[in-house]
């Protein structure tokens, strides 16, 4: 792989790694009715549910 490819693409994943593409929408909030949560919120209350046991 070229070596300018490789720089491109470590500064574009640094750029999103560090929030650089974060904004934030309603769209949640229109199709649930409810403001969103936080992943690891959710996360958790799924494992103590049981989601992923197989």
């Amino acid at each position: 792989m070229p070596e300018e490819w490789v720089q491109l693409s470590a500064g574009l994943y640094e750029y999103v790694r560090s929030g650089g593409l974060v904004s934030l929408g309603d769209g949640v909030q229109r199709a649930l009715g409810r403001a969103p949560r936080d992943f690891s919120e959710y996360a958790d209350t799924a494992a103590r549910q049981g989601v992923w046991n197989t």
